[in-house]
């Protein structure tokens, strides 16, 4: 019998893990199923493109598969029973025991990478009134509602972070007969450098988006937002991007949390609580330099979809744990289509002086992207040819101690 390895989650941590476990262990030894809910690859990075009508290209998760040994199953993960060993999901492709289309997975390792979604906090009226671009759906609906406004109305943006920044500029510049507005808890760009700040205000001054700092929105309406100071914000379509939240099934499972309900795992991605588990990407904390935990970001989630990968096959295979560092170098921020900003950054994601803007800087973010789903698909990148066995003591127990 094969060690069974089932990754939760095609994202950018979970399929960049599922494609360089099948490329670093022999298939005679192992069973590699990744369990999604959608048939394609998200690029969630560019959920803000297809909100203003841009078409992006279809990444068939099969496709990216085919040839690695990987089996595929499209189904919605309902549970997981961390003691068992089991993972229940739902399909509509299968007929489960009870004939509702559940089924039960066993595993020997899993990889939990089932991400993030939008976090709507306890502000009233978000739920009811706010759209969303943490998801394909949400953008999807997001890019209907705007495609349906007349000239003029206006469009709020709440959330200053990396996601509010490139969903309003993105706005704005597809449809600049609209009135953007973007509203921010604290001032804008404030974690940028002094370079970034005066770049990003150019920027959104040139696309005429109205700037609200240090406004704090408390409530969301058909037509507007309210703000802490009993203000109102005009607004035909709001924008939710004030951050993310866990998938809830996170939970559920009696892993150990943090407070942010993510999982605790240590430098290997391994759970501090359940030797057997993984998780990688926004679902697990994990400190990076400086004791600091990394962020929910595309720049986390790779490269420990790396470590977790080379992780579970060195204790498979009776080989040298990986001691890769995880650190960042830049913030890449899109500004439009023709405009970005590159901020340069310490190891713990503290700004540098040196940034790099405008054009080049919009080449250089599209470059990242581009490149970013190009290593999910090709997860080879400085991986041996050779294939490692599975030693006999790991191949059926779980991954082996230590």
């Amino acid at each position: 019998m094969r060690h069974r390895i089932i990754v939760l989650g095609a994202g950018y941590a979970g399929a960049t893990a599922a494609g360089r476990l099948a490329r670093r262990l022999d298939p005679a030894d192992v069973a590699i199923t990744v369990v999604n809910a959608e048939p394609d690859f998200i690029e969630r990075v560019r959920m803000h493109q297809l909100a203003t009508g841009q078409d992006l290209k279809p990444r068939p998760l099969r496709e990216m598969f085919a040839g690695t040994g990987v089996e595929l199953r499209i189904a919605t993960v309902t549970g997981v029973d961390v003691d068992a060993r089991t993972v229940t999901v739902a399909d509509a492709a299968s007929d489960g025991p009870d004939g509702s289309g559940a089924d039960t997975l066993g595993y020997d390792t899993l990889v939990y990478a089932l991400g993030s979604g939008w976090n709507p906090g306890a502000v009233p009226g978000v739920v009811e009134h706010a759209d969303e671009i943490a998801s394909r759906p949400g953008a999807l609906r997001s890019r209907d509602r705007l495609a349906r406004l007349a000239a003029g109305q206006p469009v709020v943006v709440v959330g200053g972070g990396l996601t509010g920044l490139e969903t309003a500029t993105e706005i704005a510049e597809a449809r600049p007969d609209l009135d953007v507005a973007l509203a921010v808890r604290g001032g804008l760009g404030d974690t940028l450098s002094p370079k970034g700040r005066a770049h990003l205000r150019k920027v959104l001054a040139g696309l005429t988006i109205t700037v609200y700092e240090h406004t704090a929105v408390t409530g969301v309406a058909a037509d507007r937002v309210t703000t802490a100071d009993g203000g109102t914000i005009p607004a035909a379509v709001t924008i939710w991007t004030a951050g993310f939240a866990v998938h809830p099934i996170a939970r559920t499972t009696g892993l150990q949390l943090a407070d942010s309900g993510q999982i605790v795992v240590d430098g290997t991605m391994r759970s501090v609580s359940h030797p057997d588990v993984y998780a990688v990407g926004d679902a697990a904390r994990a400190i990076g330099p400086g004791g600091k935990p990394l962020r929910m970001s595309c720049a986390s989630g790779t490269p420990m979809a790396w470590q977790a990968a080379d992780s579970i096959a060195a204790r498979l295979t009776g080989g040298k744990l990986p001691n890769a560092p995880l650190r960042y170098f830049n913030q890449c921020i899109s500004l439009g289509r023709r405009e970005g900003l590159i901020q340069y950054v310490t190891a713990d994601d503290r700004a540098k002086p040196a940034v790099l803007t405008g054009r080049l800087a919009a080449g250089y973010k599209e470059l990242v992207c581009k490149g970013a789903a190009w290593g999910v698909a090709n997860p080879t990148l400085r991986l041996p040819t050779r294939r490692r066995r599975v030693t006999r003591s790991a191949a059926h127990t779980g991954t082996a101690a230590g």
